[in-house]
Parts: C-alpha cells; structure tokens; sequence
C-alpha cells in the first residue's frame, strides 16, 4: 500500500482515482460491477468505475446507531434487511431488542427513501455471477461494509471486493478474511476517522449521487457504443 505520507486526498475524487489503479486487474471485465456505499462513496466509486470501465450502482447501508449516541455505531441495516450487530457494544452499553428494532426499522425507512432518490424506477442490478466492487470512501470500524458484504454474498455473486481509499489497519486486516479481495491504497497509524485522511470531506448531497450516477451511465453507454 501506499504510505501514508501520500495522504491527505485532496477530496474523495481524487482519492478514488488513487484507488482506481489498485483495481486495474478489473478493467474492462463484462461481468465486473462497482457498487457505492452512499453517500460518501459514490464520488469515490464514480472514478473507479469510469477507470474500470464498467457499471456504476449504488448500494444502501445506513448506520444503526446507539440510543442517545447516534454516532456510535451499534452495528448497520443494508439493503434487503441484512443486519449486521456489534453485540460488544449492544451488550456493554445495555441496549434492548426493542431499542435495537426501533432504531432499525427507522433507518429502513430511510433506505427506502434513498433506493427512490437515487435510482428512481430503474431497477438495481442483479449481481449473481457478477464480480461486486463494494466502495467506501473509507474504513474505521466497518460495520457498514460488512453489512453490505453479507446482503451482496445474498445475492451469490462470484467475487466480493472491498474497496476503499483509507482505512484502519485492524479492520482492513479483518475484510481480508471476509471478502475474496480487499483493495486499499493507505492504512495510516494512528488511524482515529475517515475524516482525517481527506482536506475536503463534506458531505455529498443526494443531488450529487444522482448526478454522478447519470453520468456514470452515460459514461458506460459511450464505451460500449466505441
């Protein structure tokens, strides 16, 4: 990987085309699919995908966060209502079932609301067979892309790929015994937030996810059609 001294990412673009090229093995490849966690992945994803040359989605993860400490992460919902739970926390910090299902079926709602914002009537793509590149515009504890991991391996896909630009060492150390590849370009210690590693990290509107995705479109029919 590289070191950390190349960081930090001017923003999660030019982090994504830094990514990019750790998956040029995947160039090209008719049965390869880039899958963005939003929000903050798809700018990230964007550019793998146009590198790649292949199809851009987006795949929808919200965080399940701790009752009166929503920034705690105490585990993550995706897409077809794959959970994933920390029981560490749930368990030290005494969090309910009930507190657990009603935070849970809050943020489905929110998935729900994010699957119509970004794609609309188009259907998502079907993934059996299919090489998946999950992207993220970073790993701390992961909880978000392990749920994601485990709603894609639902769909028995061939190959899942996590890809991110930055992520903490321990956790990219634990999606390498997960998934089938784990691409990364830097590890930095001590790792502390995402955040750290990027000078402009603020937030993606939902305008700029559907942005990003028509023009990923677009950039897919150009290629087929040359």
């Amino acid at each position: 990987m590289s070191p950390a001294a190349a960081l930090p990412f001017r923003d999660r673009h030019e982090a994504g085309r830094h990514l990019a090229l750790r998956l040029l093995p995947h160039a090209n490849r008719r049965h390869t699919t880039v899958l963005a966690l939003p929000r903050g992945g798809v700018p990230v994803a964007y550019e793998v995908a146009v590198v790649l040359q292949v199809p851009l989605d987006v795949f929808l993860v919200r965080k399940l966060g701790v009752p009166g400490h929503p920034e705690l992460a105490m585990g993550a919902i995706a897409s077809g209502g794959i959970r994933v739970i920390n029981d560490r926390i749930v368990r030290e910090l005494g969090v309910t079932q009930a507190d657990l299902d009603r935070v849970a079926a809050m943020q489905a709602i929110e998935i729900a609301r994010q699957e119509t914002a970004f794609r609309g009537e188009q259907p998502p793509l079907n993934l059996a067979g299919r090489t998946v590149v999950l992207v993220d515009d970073g790993l701390a504890t992961g909880a978000s892309m392990r749920a994601a991991a485990e709603a894609v391996r639902a769909q028995h896909p061939a190959r899942v790929i996590v890809a991110v630009p930055v992520a903490a060492r321990e956790t990219y150390e634990e999606f390498q015994r997960l998934v089938d590849e784990v691409a990364c370009v830097a590890t930095p210690e001590p790792f502390h937030a995402v955040g750290m590693w990027y000078e402009d990290f603020s937030q993606t509107s939902d305008e700029e996810v559907r942005s990003l995705l028509d023009r990923g479109a677009r950039s897919q029919r150009t290629s087929r059609s040359t």
